[in-house]
């Protein structure tokens, strides 16, 4: 029997088979073969019992299905047989979709994709429902910020916001026939990871060339993570140039906070999280690099988005919720601001790349306010008899002067230490008359007394 639409031969097994298995998936399904040439006799192969464990595993793992792994034997020779069932839905083998047409396997990118998406699917991504998760399960503390943040932004009205968490995710669009939509499980779900692998974000220090100095992966809910991530970037991995102008302190960032702020939302909000791959933040000595996968609209280019253009967002529910938090625009004015306040700052305008589908930011820093960055971040902690040490307590204070309205989470990010003993050292400062919180939890900041 020749190779076909639904056969494949394979004398050995390797890995990057699971492009086969991805492309049988997406098409028809097929059988592949293993320990069989291509002209169709059997060769028989070794190590077999291993692969019948391995390979099922490795499907499963990398594809996200499940496929037959059957022994056969003819002649005296033994050989695999793999059926794999057609998917409903497209499945993706390290970010890149395969399918099977005609006895070729083909990947699909571009326009070419979005399109299988659609006819795969009739739906976008993030509008496919969840079984296993209910709205009981999300992170309340995921809703509390973004209470806050559309609040504080003006983006609702208190009353708009002051309903269970069920109507507000039906207000926003999350749920579908009482069930949540995959987005809403990615921006409230403690562990978006849940629905797709690699649904987070990597920010890594780097010395000379590949040298890794500390890194960060930051695996909650999509706002969380917004919640966070800035805070955490200009805390623990930048260090600004300080002056004194007229006896005021001025202290200078190589990277306009505000520009980095944007660019990385617009990561998270249009980001193709179907390819599984996290999105990247990786800071130089001279540079601040952003990568995430896009699909971009079609005919567009990077020299589009460096125009004035339209804003068309790939996750439209995904970039709703986070227009309504303040974290985004709606009307495509994201890289206008992101160019506006590198200039501001003196620096120059970042510069695009899209390579297949990973679009990349390069940031470069400004020289002037450069200082030795490379040094791993310490922190301080509380004394052996569990007192708290002066220089923390300093460094706490500095956290809340620079942002009354930080989170626990946030000071527990930004100084290493433990949210229980956070608290604890919270209270001591708050006993001891040198700081004092404002307000309830939802809306309330911190203020400074001495």
């Amino acid at each position: 029997m020749a190779e076909s639409q639904n056969i494949e031969y394979k004398e050995s097994w390797r890995d990057e088979y699971l492009k086969w298995v991805c492309g049988f998936a997406n098409a028809q399904g097929g059988t592949i073969y293993i320990g069989i040439d291509d002209t169709g006799n059997v060769v028989g192969m070794k190590n077999i019992k291993k692969l019948l464990e391995d390979i099922p595993n490795k499907i499963r793992q990398g594809l996200g299905i499940v496929a037959d792994v059957n022994k056969l034997t003819k002649d005296g020779k033994v050989y695999l047989e793999i059926k794999v069932k057609p998917s409903t839905f497209p499945i993706s083998y390290r970010g890149e979709f395969h399918y099977r047409s005609g006895a070729i396997k083909q990947q699909l990118t571009g326009i070419a994709l979005t399109e299988f998406i659609m006819q795969k699917t009739g739906v976008r991504w993030e509008d496919v429902t969840v079984e296993n998760i209910t709205v009981d399960d999300l992170d309340e503390e995921s809703f509390k910020i973004f209470r806050r943040e559309a609040l504080r932004n003006r983006r609702m009205t208190e009353r708009e916001l002051d309903i269970p968490n069920d109507e507000l995710l039906s207000k926003l669009g999350l749920m579908k026939d009482g069930k949540l939509k995959r987005s809403a499980v990615l921006l409230f779900y403690h562990d978006p990871g849940i629905v797709q692998v690699g649904s987070y974000i990597k920010i890594g220090r780097f010395g000379e060339g590949a040298d890794l100095l500390y890194h960060d992966d930051l695996e909650g809910s999509l706002i969380k993570n917004a919640d966070r991530v800035i805070d955490l970037i200009y805390l623990k991995y930048l260090k600004a140039k300080v002056d004194y102008i007229h006896d005021r302190r001025v202290e200078t960032y190589p990277f306009a906070r505000e520009a980095i702020r944007e660019a990385v939302y617009n990561a998270i909000a249009h980001t193709c999280y179907m390819y599984g791959v996290p999105i990247q933040i990786r800071i130089e000595d001279g540079q601040l690099i952003i990568s995430n996968q896009c699909i971009f609209p079609e005919s567009w280019t990077v020299e589009t988005l460096m125009e004035p253009h339209d804003s068309v967002p790939y996750n439209p529910d995904i970039a709703n919720v986070f227009y309504r938090a303040g974290y985004i625009e709606h009307w495509g004015r994201g890289i206008e601001k992101i160019i506006d306040e590198c200039k501001a700052l003196g620096a120059e305008p970042p510069r695009y790349e899209l390579l297949g589908h990973g679009l990349r930011v390069f940031f470069k820093a400004l020289e002037s306010a450069l200082i030795d960055q490379l040094e791993e971040p310490k922190c301080q902690s509380a004394k052996a008899d569990g007192a708290l040490d002066d220089t923390l307590a300093l460094r706490i204070i500095e956290l809340i002067r620079n942002k009354p309205d930080i989170t626990l989470d946030q000071l527990s990010a930004a100084t290493g230490i433990a949210r229980r003993t956070l608290v604890r050292h919270i209270s001591d400062l708050k006993e001891s008359g040198r700081i004092e919180r404002v307000g309830g939890k939802r809306y309330g900041h911190w203020e400074i007394k001495e």
